[in-house]
């Protein structure tokens, strides 16, 4: 319970950041009137060029996270041999997600920054190929989605690992790494220290707050609420080859 009333707390310091802020004061006019120069008539109409504008993208479209949250931490651990495999899984370095996704990932990032924490990504999209991958080396169904059977949720691109860091990229206290498959991994926070559980239940508390869902065995793993169909073409590895 103390746990959770910390972290409820820092997240109402971040909702509460800003109050009591007094409008600037206006300047008093000028008491004589300032003498405006005016340019000489052009002897040439100018040419007017036409506004060019990048079109926003639509809420499916997957885009690279790091373009629309500047700064953002990632350290994708299927792109190493960093993971529970010991093996690359997949040949990309940038976290891509679906554009709706993001800009929800990025509330959560606006309320962190008034804590001096930021966001790790340590998986976003996944596409099909690397599921079949990770069965190909894993053939089980405890620690990962059977591709022959249905696909995994990170093949939607509403789906992210995240964990906390600080605004120099110092991973905080979690209640475990990445891809740790025991019950100390799950959102109970009972088998973890104080700060741990702490941490975990901010992340949890921000990620809810602007519409993504926990997986109880995993405190890293958020789906955004909002369901996008999987993606069996995109491929991260050609985007960052054009």
């Amino acid at each position: 319970m103390k746990r959770r009333i910390l972290a409820v707390l820092l997240t109402l310091a971040i909702l509460l950041c800003g109050c009591g802020k007094t409008p600037a004061q206006t300047e008093a006019p000028a008491t004589e009137p300032i003498p405006v120069q005016t340019a000489a008539p052009e002897t040439q109409p100018r040419e007017i060029l036409p506004e060019t504008t990048v079109p926003e993208p639509a809420p499916e479209d997957l885009v690279r996270v790091a373009d629309y949250i500047p700064g953002i931490y990632q350290e994708l651990m299927y792109a190493t041999d960093q993971n529970f495999t010991g093996q690359v899984i997949y040949d990309f370095s940038d976290a891509y997600l679906r554009y709706g996704t993001v800009k929800k990932l990025a509330a959560v990032c606006e309320d962190l920054a008034e804590l001096e924490l930021s966001i790790k990504i340590w998986d976003g999209f996944r596409p099909v190929s690397a599921q079949f991958r990770l069965w190909e080396v894993c053939p089980d169904p405890a620690f990962v989605a059977n591709p022959q059977k249905g696909y995994s949720s990170h093949s939607r691109g509403n789906t992210v690992d995240v964990t906390l860091v600080g605004k120099d990229g110092t991973e905080l206290e979690m209640p475990t790494g990445f891809d740790n498959f025991t019950a100390r991994a799950d959102r109970d926070y009972s088998d973890c220290t104080e700060a741990a559980a702490a941490h975990a239940e901010l992340l949890e508390i921000l990620m809810e707050k602007h519409g993504f869902k926990g997986y109880s065995a995993e405190w890293w793993h958020f789906s955004d609420t909002e369901e996008y169909p999987v993606e069996e073409n995109f491929s991260p590895a050609q985007k960052e080859g054009t």
